[in-house]
């Protein structure tokens, strides 16, 4: 049977002992944010997890959520479950406290999602995209939208969701055609259709709040003609409480490979009330406050589902018995050896455990520096905190998706047979986390944004804010002999980043296509550095607590670092390779021969 147990030992070590509390502690609203409340915190948002919310993750899977003329009903128990997460004010953490939040960092909501999408990844997706909707109508909404609206929304007993896609455009919004219709009072009228809603319809809250992109009568065509609109599914009168049903209607739930009790709607508007959030045409600069924060939350999704896959192929490998030791039998009295002492298997689960905890690494300093681009009170700090969470945002959807699945994909494999049967649980966290790779922005996509708008903005300006922290630190630690293990491979690796940026740099401007080839290599190229970055501060912290009560937990570090130096970060070479091969094998080949 799965099972699963919050990681609170990785995570207060990623804040307390590799990020510094004492930088997110400095910041205006989070003096109080020490390492004990953090982890305060978690420990009770773990054992929601770990109680309410995984003994729902088969059921629901296998249930599913049910279309009724117009109504999605969600499985058994998952209306409770949501009551009593509200109640316990889990989607209230960094809300605004006039709004009815507690004002705390974001870090503590990313950390949260991570414990959610491991307990029940299907359920998460209803609260994540309310808290999405809440961050694109505080920065956009008018003060009295953002009154009306986001006390019930971070309360809970509203919820959101984002309208773009259409069966017509999928990535290229700018082929929408869903209509605003401006109105007398200064609301709009919508009609349209959208496709792939996720939370567009379900019966967990008296309300649902739509942000739907669309366009007025004469707008301009093209992407420059987008507005953002904000639709409740029922009228909210001024006064905040609810009226008549909106023009909003649920036309049929998608039938999918996974998140199953997760509602992927068909949403129609027919002459809909909305509300302009933003200014006309500038609706994807509104919008994507909330995409952004979803991709953020999308690659935390990969991060949960490798934890969680990884606990389970750990327990399964200790207790299967199969074949014996190649050094010869290491149980005598079983009648076969645990397959963990297999080296086969101990390649897969400590490729696992090296992604999982150097996600979770990497997650957390994204973290810290959204907190530090929204909080710091100097300008320039916010701008370069913006800047490198500009950057990541990409790379954190891309990697972490890519890497989730491929966790999950190992953790069936060191099941074998029973991997691929629905009780044991892996068959189901493979098939969730596949859409992680492809929402929100396929991959492709994400790695077109890095190397399309990412590295060139600003002449460069964001990649300072991982190359310059990488440089200082090797400087740092070149005289020390005890790094060098960790510290020539990492020098290499960058070298070879740095010097695919200025190839990039240099082909893209001559041949657009150079940089849409290298894109997905160049993304998975600067995320294993990164990673091997902080996998050296890593084991430099494990190595200094060696000896004490946590030996174990430190020397765990020390070699996980080792086995990522010696079996992961090689991939940059051969990645290095294939970018500087260029684009033309793929180009040249002949549109008819496909």
């Amino acid at each position: 049977m799965p099972s699963y147990r919050t990681p609170l030992r990785d995570l207060r070590f990623v804040y307390g002992e590799l990020l510094d509390p004492r930088i997110m502690q400095s910041l205006p609203g989070c003096e109080e944010v020490t390492p004990d409340l953090v982890d305060a915190i978690l420990a009770e948002a773990g054992r929601f997890c770990e109680e309410q919310l995984f003994p729902l993750n088969r059921s629901g899977d296998e249930e599913g959520c049910r279309y009724e003329q117009g109504r999605v009903i969600t499985p058994h128990g998952y209306k409770e479950a949501f009551k009593a997460f509200t109640t316990a004010g889990w989607t209230t953490l960094h809300a605004p406290a006039e709004y009815g939040g507690q004002g705390l960092p974001r870090y503590l909501t990313m950390m949260l999602e991570e414990l959610i999408s491991s307990a029940n990844f299907a359920f998460g997706l209803y609260p994540g995209l309310t808290g999405g909707a809440c961050n694109a109508i505080e920065a956009y909404g008018s003060e009295e939208l953002k009154q009306r609206f986001l006390p019930r929304m971070v309360a809970g007993e509203w919820s959101g969701a984002m309208c773009l896609t259409e069966p017509q455009c999928g990535t290229d919004l700018g082929l929408l055609r869903t209509r605003a219709e401006p109105q007398p009072n200064g609301s709009y009228l919508l009609s349209g259709g959208k496709i792939f809603i996720t939370a567009g319809e379900h019966d967990l809250t008296e309300n649902i709040i739509h942000l739907v992109l669309a366009r007025t009568p004469d707008a301009p065509t093209g992407i420059k003609g987008i507005s953002l609109f904000l639709v409740p599914r029922t009228r909210v009168r001024e006064d905040g409480s609810l009226g008549e049903r909106n023009g909003v209607s649920c036309g049929s739930i998608e039938k999918k490979m996974g998140i199953h009790a997760s509602s992927t709607c068909v949403i129609n508007f027919d002459a809909a009330e909305g509300y302009l959030l933003g200014e006309l045409n500038h609706g994807m600069e509104a919008m994507f406050v909330m995409m952004n924060s979803e991709r953020l939350a999308v690659g935390i999704q990969g991060l949960g589902i490798a934890e969680v896959a990884y606990q389970g192929a750990v327990e399964y490998a200790r207790t299967r018995l199969q074949g014996r030791s190649l050094r010869g039998a290491r149980c005598p009295e079983k009648p076969a050896d645990p397959i963990l002492l297999h080296p086969d298997v101990r390649r897969m689960l400590l490729t696992m455990r090296a992604y999982t905890e150097g996600s979770r690494a990497l997650c957390g300093w994204v973290a810290r520096e959204l907190d530090r681009s929204l909080r710091h009170p100097e300008a320039r700090a916010r701008r370069d905190a913006t800047d490198f969470v500009a950057l990541m945002t990409p790379v954190i959807k891309a990697f972490m998706t890519d890497t989730g699945f491929e966790v999950a994909n190992l953790g069936m494999q060191v099941f074998g047979g029973h991997g691929y049967i629905r009780e044991n649980g892996m068959e189901q966290y493979v098939r969730d986390v596949r859409v992680a790779q492809i929402y929100e922005g396929t991959n492709g996509i994400q790695a077109l944004d890095l190397v399309g708008r990412k590295l060139p903005a600003h002449t460069g300006r964001y990649l300072r804010h991982l190359f310059h922290p990488l440089c200082d630190y090797l400087e740092e630690k070149k005289h020390d002999t005890s790094m060098h293990r960790y510290l020539l491979p990492l020098s290499k690796a960058f070298g070879r980043l740095q010097q695919a940026t200025a190839w990039l740099a240099q082909q893209g401007m001559v041949n657009p296509d150079e940089a849409g080839a290298a894109a997905t290599d160049y993304l998975r190229l600067l995320a294993l550095v990164a990673l091997g970055y902080l996998w050296m501060r890593m084991a430099e912290i494990g190595n200094r607590n060696l000896g004490g009560d946590e030996t174990l937990f430190y020397q765990a570090k020390v070699d996980t670092a080792h086995f990522y130096f010696e079996k992961i970060l090689p991939q940059t070479g051969a990645l290095f390779a294939s970018i500087m091969a260029g684009s033309d094998t793929m180009m040249r080949f002949d549109d008819d021969a496909f």
